[in-house]
């Protein structure tokens, strides 16, 4: 769209905040986007980073808190006009306006516009620039979570006004879902990372294949692992309370993880630590495949599962409905559907861990089932805990195992190693805690 109707878009959207005014640009600002613009031309990513990441967050807070900033018409010429600074500007702007206010319809669809404008620039234009990899990271980051949010938006048809609709039903492009993932892909081929970590991987160790919740269990652990060696280095950063929503978030999902796939010895004796301290008992009155049970899995996923999302458009022949539970509602019906497959499982493994050598006459019996419907669950249950590597050797991914031989069933235990670089480590971390709280005391 052209710079002219975008402006003239953005004056018509603007929140009424009182005084505020989008085309005075205050002397701090003047001043921001001159240096930041003359670093970008010097490629001093140094600085660059320093003025995204703390000057920029800065003067949000001090003199942007509860309006956007200015316009980019009222700063283009201080720094000559320049096309691609100035979409890079717009992008700060949005990612402001969707953090502190509520984004228009207007808003949404003029910010897809910038991102497609500027990702043109990047993927078929000669841009002389290098930005941080962090300012690159959360451009592509807000892409997505703007995409996300405006699905969400676009699905809440009940109270949609007659304007609303005539805007959804022109801009039907808008935040396409085909011309993001294609815009995702593009930058995925462009950056080569693909071909890069094909790289890196080569001499390394080969990593065998696992199902989804004991890879979900080791990307949890290194995650939440990291956050907790860390986090003290985070908490001047404006995201800070988020790393703090999401790391309790994962820990969520980890417990759901592991009363799904009992597998604590993939988890680091810190976060284990943690996560008995947050979800313990939860954790164990999961195991148990009650009604309870079920309702703490219900729980737990609701508070941590993604938002998801329906990236179709609405039929504006229907009659107006909100459609933005749906795919939650589904992936949650899916989830519970797991769960509850588990409970057939947990049995056996009860018994598992009490015999190391058992008949299967025997544990029918104690099950309460025939010996071929036995069989059946024993292979269930291989089946859940097995996963096929990329030499086609089958590995278990359980902490019990077993196999049959003339009708007895035999239990193996798999114990992990002790990891004694742990346990320095955490104590490592504590020990600067405590040096970092005594050199905050002021001795009078």
């Amino acid at each position: 769209m052209a710079n002219q109707d975008f402006e003239e878009r953005q004056q018509q959207q603007q929140p009424q905040e009182l005084g505020y005014d989008p085309n005075f640009v205050p002397d701090s600002v003047k001043s921001f986007v001159v240096h930041l613009y003359r670093h970008i031309r010097e490629k001093n990513v140094y600085e660059i980073h320093q003025m995204y990441e703390s000057s920029f967050q800065t003067l949000s807070e001090r003199l942007f808190k509860d309006t956007p900033w200015p316009s980019v018409d009222a700063v283009a010429h201080y720094v000559d006009n320049d096309h691609v600074f100035c979409l890079l500007y717009r992008e700060m702007w949005f990612r402001h306006l969707y953090a502190r206010l509520t984004p228009t319809l207007r808003q949404r669809i003029d910010s897809w516009d910038n991102y497609c404008s500027l990702f043109q620039v990047v993927l078929h234009g000669v841009v002389n620039m290098q930005l941080p990899n962090q300012w690159l990271w959360d451009m592509v980051d807000e892409f997505v979570y703007q995409f996300q949010s405006f699905c969400q938006y676009r699905a809440k048809m009940k109270n949609k006004t007659e304007q609303e609709i005539a805007l959804l039903r022109q801009f039907d492009q808008a935040w396409n879902v085909f011309g993001v993932l294609n815009f995702l892909q593009a930058l995925v081929e462009k950056s080569a990372i693909i071909q890069i970590l094909e790289q890196e991987k080569e001499g390394l160790e080969q990593f065998t294949a696992t199902d989804g919740y004991v890879e979900a269990i080791r990307e949890f652990n290194k995650i939440l692992l990291y956050i907790f060696k860390t986090k003290q280095y985070h908490q001047k950063s404006p995201q800070y309370e988020q790393i703090l929503k999401k790391n309790e978030q994962m820990y969520a999902l980890l417990a759901i993880s592991l009363s799904l796939c009992p597998q604590s010895r993939l988890v680091d004796e810190t976060v284990n630590s943690q996560l008995r301290e947050k979800y313990g008992e939860k954790m164990v009155r999961m195991q148990r495949y009650d009604d309870e049970a079920f309702a703490i899995y219900d729980e737990l996923f609701s508070y941590a599962c993604p938002k998801f999302i329906t990236p179709s458009a609405p039929s504006f022949e229907e009659p107006l409905v909100n459609y933005n539970q749906d795919a939650y509602r589904l992936q949650l019906k899916l989830f519970l559907y797991e769960a509850k497959q588990q409970q057939l499982l947990s049995g056996v493994r009860t018994f598992l861990k009490v015999y190391s050598t058992i008949s299967l006459t025997k544990l029918a019996s104690y099950m309460e089932v025939d010996e071929p419907t036995l069989r059946t669950i024993l292979m269930t249950y291989k089946h859940k805990t097995h996963a096929v590597d990329s030499d086609g050797k089958i590995t278990s991914n359980a902490d019990l195992d077993f196999y049959i031989n003339d009708d007895t069933i035999h239990v193996m235990e798999s114990k992990p190693a002790k990891r004694y670089g742990d346990y320095f480590l955490r104590q490592i971390v504590k020990l600067e805690g405590v040096i970092n709280e005594m050199d905050g005391i002021k001795l009078e």
